[in-house]
């Protein structure tokens, strides 16, 4: 081996910075949903019921900075990036209108509090790099964002992750099916379903309004496997969902204890 092979070598911090300056004040909550190893892994998770304060300061500061954004045309989206600390704790899901962003290459997510993300990121279609890596709320990600097909690199913190590679963590459970007379789709418990509302189906894209079909599938995105919610108008668009990525459950499923998930790495 030489000189130059035992040297110390130096890497680029790519999210140095993603959040700004150090400041006073806890920018998220902690969490331990999923627990971290095998030993720690609960035997049943549920959905973060937190829902969004659509009246906080930070909630206003991300919607002007989308429409900025929208507005300039600019290729990566960084918008906790300047925050307080208190802003970007407020914020646990991202607006709808992400959606105009369909000029952004690169996401930066890092180090946040957000528990979910809207299916409308699926318009986000020239989105090739996605970094939520740290945000150790996200346990799962809508199916929505495959229509993202030009995500060719992703860095996601996997430990959190439900069904995870490294230790299996259970999947929270869903319902197979819900009718409009059984729940109001624009008023969901995000503790139960995983959101407040549900209005178009993930895999047509067809309105919901008669019944809900919730399952999971593990699909890879950029470089990593994700855990996808699945929101489907229909038994038939459930059907036509691909399998899930090697190595994990193959088909959709309801998740809950009793799935029979891969042994762990």
């Amino acid at each position: 081996m030489s000189t130059d092979e035992n040297a110390p070598q130096l890497f680029p911090n790519r999210f140095a910075d993603a959040v700004g300056a150090p400041q006073d004040g806890a920018d998220r909550d902690h969490c331990r949903c999923v627990g971290y190893s095998k030993t720690t892994r609960p035997v049943t998770v549920s959905f973060h019921k937190d829902t969004q304060d659509q009246a906080a300061e930070g909630w206003q500061h991300v919607l002007a900075l989308i429409d900025e954004a929208a507005e300039d045309g600019r290729t990566e989206f960084a918008p906790f990036r300047g925050m307080s600390a208190a802003e970007r704790r407020q914020i646990i899901t991202l607006p709808s209108t992400i959606a105009k962003l369909t000029a952004v290459t690169r996401l930066v997510l890092y180090g946040t509090n957000l528990v979910r993300l809207p299916p409308e990121i699926g318009a986000m279609t020239s989105l090739e790099v996605f970094e939520p890596y740290t945000s150790h709320r996200l346990h799962w990600y809508p199916y929505e964002l495959t229509r993202c097909a030009r995500v060719i690199d992703s860095t996601v913190s996997t430990r959190v992750l439900y069904g995870n590679a490294k230790f299996r963590p259970p999947f929270p459970a869903l319902r197979p099916v819900t009718h409009a007379d059984q729940a109001d789709f624009a008023e969901l418990d995000p503790g139960v379903w995983g959101t407040t509302v549900v209005r178009t189906c993930s895999v047509c894209d067809r309105l919901i309004d008669r019944e809900l079909h919730q399952v999971w599938v593990s699909r890879r995105v950029g470089t990593d496997v994700l855990p996808l919610l699945v929101n489907a108008c229909s038994a038939n668009c459930v059907a036509t969902l691909p399998t899930s990525a090697q190595g994990y459950v193959p088909t959709p499923h309801t998740g809950g204890p009793n799935i029979v998930q891969p042994a762990g790495r």
